[in-house]
């Protein structure tokens, strides 16, 4: 096995319960309420350790009802680069526009330029974990070509026990 980048998501394998934070509404800059709510997660490896695939599934979430969704993860070893797609029951039929990066000193941070809500937008991800038992992950919008950035999701994972 190599060191190369490839094993960053092993972490993702297996199962998880996530405590959401998430702003009501993504589509609006100026947006300052919070919505709380749980979901699980389950983690596969894909194409011998240089994918993985993990199901996101949320039994009622707030003003929506049930919700799932999945992120497609995959490695290139030429790039060292992982990409990474989301896709939803919120937008059937499609798939976000990936986010591109790597893990430095333990943290993994992607970016992508998307339009949300009319409006273009920076894009990042930032993953982190600490323990076997515990991951977090960030969803971060710029409109100002990466100068500062507004948190706008965040998951904290724990193992099931």
């Amino acid at each position: 096995m190599t060191d190369d980048g490839r094993t960053d998501f092993d972490f993702i394998v297996g199962g998880w319960l996530i405590r959401n934070r998430k702003l009501t509404d993504l589509t609006d800059r100026a947006c300052a309420d919070w919505v709380e709510f749980d979901a699980t997660t389950e983690g596969v490896h894909l194409l011998g350790g240089l994918g993985n695939l993990d199901t996101f599934r949320v039994a009622d979430l707030p003003g929506r009802g049930p919700f799932e969704g999945f992120s497609l993860r995959l490695y290139d070893p030429a790039t060292r680069l992982w990409r990474i797609w989301w896709g939803s029951t919120a937008q059937p039929g499609q798939l976000d526009v990936p986010v591109e990066g790597r893990f430095t000193d333990g943290v993994g941070q992607f970016f992508a330029e998307d339009v949300v809500g009319d409006e273009k937008v920076g894009v990042r991800f930032e993953y982190r974990n600490p323990s076997p038992a515990v991951a977090r992950w960030e969803q971060a919008f710029s409109y100002d070509d990466g100068v500062t950035w507004q948190v706008n999701w965040v998951m904290d994972w724990t193992r099931p026990e």
